[in-house]
Formats: C-alpha cells, sequence, structure tokens
C-alpha cells in the first residue's frame, strides 16, 4: 500500500515533467528547425500548421486532465448508509457488505478512501479514481494526449533526420536507430541533445501507443455499458443500445467535448438532481 501511495504522487509528477520536456522540444527546437528562410515563409508554411496543431492538441490534453482531477468522484459514503468506524470501511476492503448497502458499481478505493459510484479504476497519472463524473474527460485526455506524442514524435524524427543526414524510409530504420545511436554518442560522433532527442522518439512512441490502446478499450466497454471495475468483479450489467451508453458517458455536447475541454455532462445533470 505504501508503493502505491508514493506511486500516486510520483506518475503525476512524471506525466506533468514529459509534458513540460514535449512542450520545450517542440517550442523551441522542432518548430524553429522548420523554417529554412523565415523572409521567404509563408503563411500557411507546415511548420506554422505543425506548431498550430500542436498547441491545439496539448491544450486539450492539459485541458481534460485538469477536469479530471477538478471532476474527481464524490465521496458517497454517506449517502450509501455505510455507517461509521473501522469495521465498515474493513468491510468494504474485503469486498464484503449488506445487501442495499450502497448503489450498484460502486467500490471504496483505498488510495482514496471514498466510496464512488460507477468506479472504472485509479489512474495513478492523475492521483485520482475515474468514475461517471471524469469518464468522459478521461477519455479524451487518452485520446489527445496520444495525438500529441504522435505529433511530437513525428517532427523529432524530421529533426533528427535533418541533424543526422538520414532517413526513415526503411522500417528497420527507427529499430535501429537506438542501438546505432548509443554506440555513436560513447564514441563522440553524437551529440548529447542529439542523443536525448532520440530517447524521447522511443518514449512518446510508447506512451502514444498506450494512451491509444487504453482509449480503444474503454471505448469498447462504453459500448457495452460496463466499466473495468465490472468486468474484473464479474458483475452483470443491464443490457442497453449503445447510443444510450455512448449517450450516458459522452452527453449530449459529445461535438463539443471533442473540440475542447468541456465539463462532463452528466456531472451537471446529477448536481441539477440533487439541488
Amino acid at each position: 500500500m505504501l508503493i502505491l501511495r508514493l506511486l500516486n504522487i510520483v506518475a503525476p509528477a512524471y506525466f506533468l515533467c514529459i509534458s513540460l520536456v514535449t512542450f520545450v522540444l517542440q517550442i523551441f527546437l522542432f518548430i524553429p528547425s522548420m523554417f529554412r528562410d523565415p523572409s521567404t515563409t509563408p503563411l500557411l508554411s507546415p511548420a506554422l500548421l505543425h506548431g498550430a496543431l500542436f498547441l491545439f492538441l496539448s491544450a486539450n490534453a492539459l485541458g481534460n486532465y485538469i477536469l479530471v482531477i477538478q471532476n474527481s468522484p464524490e465521496d458517497l459514503g454517506k449517502g450509501l448508509n455505510l455507517g461509521e468506524g473501522a469495521e465498515v470501511v474493513s468491510d468494504w476492503l474485503d469486498g464484503s457488505r449488506s445487501p442495499g448497502s450502497a448503489l450498484p458499481s460502486t467500490h471504496f478505493c483505498r488510495l482514496c478512501s471514498r466510496v464512488t459510484q460507477r468506479h472504472d479504476h485509479h489512474c495513478f497519472f492523475t492521483g485520482n479514481c475515474i468514475g461517471s463524473r471524469n469518464m468522459r474527460n478521461f477519455i479524451m485526455f487518452c485520446l489527445y494526449t496520444s495525438l500529441a506524442c504522435l505529433s511530437s514524435l513525428v517532427a523529432g524524427m524530421a529533426y533528427i533526420s535533418a541533424a543526422l543526414s538520414m532517413s526513415f524510409e526503411n522500417p528497420l530504420a527507427f529499430l535501429t536507430l537506438l542501438p546505432h545511436s548509443i554506440s555513436q554518442f560513447f564514441s563522440g560522433a553524437l551529440l548529447s541533445s542529439e542523443m536525448f532527442v532520440i530517447l524521447m522518439l522511443y518514449l512518446w512512441l510508447g506512451i502514444g501507443l498506450a494512451c491509444a490502446g487504453f482509449c480503444c478499450h474503454q471505448m469498447l466497454l462504453i459500448l457495452r455499458g460496463q466499466t473495468r471495475y465490472q468486468v474484473r468483479k464479474g458483475m452483470v450489467v443491464r443490457v442497453r443500445p449503445w447510443r444510450e451508453n455512448l449517450q450516458e458517458v459522452f452527453g449530449k455536447r459529445w461535438l463539443l467535448g471533442l473540440l475542447v475541454p468541456v465539463r462532463n455532462v452528466g456531472f451537471d445533470h446529477c448536481r441539477q438532481k440533487e439541488k
């Protein structure tokens, strides 16, 4: 448990550090290297288009990241007749609870010390539980993080291709880039800045593929009307049309949520019902 709590603190700091490094490399290294002659650069140059695209992806990734943290699942312990004292908490930790003591799909998170409805999982990179209030923002965060990593990967490969006078037309060139660069770095033929960019290329590839795969898996569960917690516990869910499952998570303003970071519609609806 101590290791998990430590990871819950270190992982968000690690993600923010990687995001800051990526932003600095894009703005001060990759994009300026795309301008061959600023005086003759057209208005809609590839450098300007790439810069605008990267800023759009980064703003959406960071905005949804903040909303995931802000719209954390509420502590339902007071409203679920859980009682008081350590005995009730131990019952939730053991998974044994009396019938009717909680709503369906509720779960007590040991790291957050809260009981949340529609619990999906605990995300260490946000240091928060993912539930009904922030599921949409979490999916958008994964999507735009994956796209931002892909944009950084393409720009980084273009920079390395120009700096080292090499071509990535052969797919094996990227696979052999790291071991070849390590040997050149220790022999003094490769600068430390170029070696750092090469290491970041593989990091962007790993983070981008992980976020894309997680986003696709999460979308598949949403279409089925399930959460990861329900699948792990083998819970039976009511079969509904996939359109209703999507609307429950993304709401009616789903198109707006694809373009700008907005608060989950389900969160607003729940607050209106509470009032």
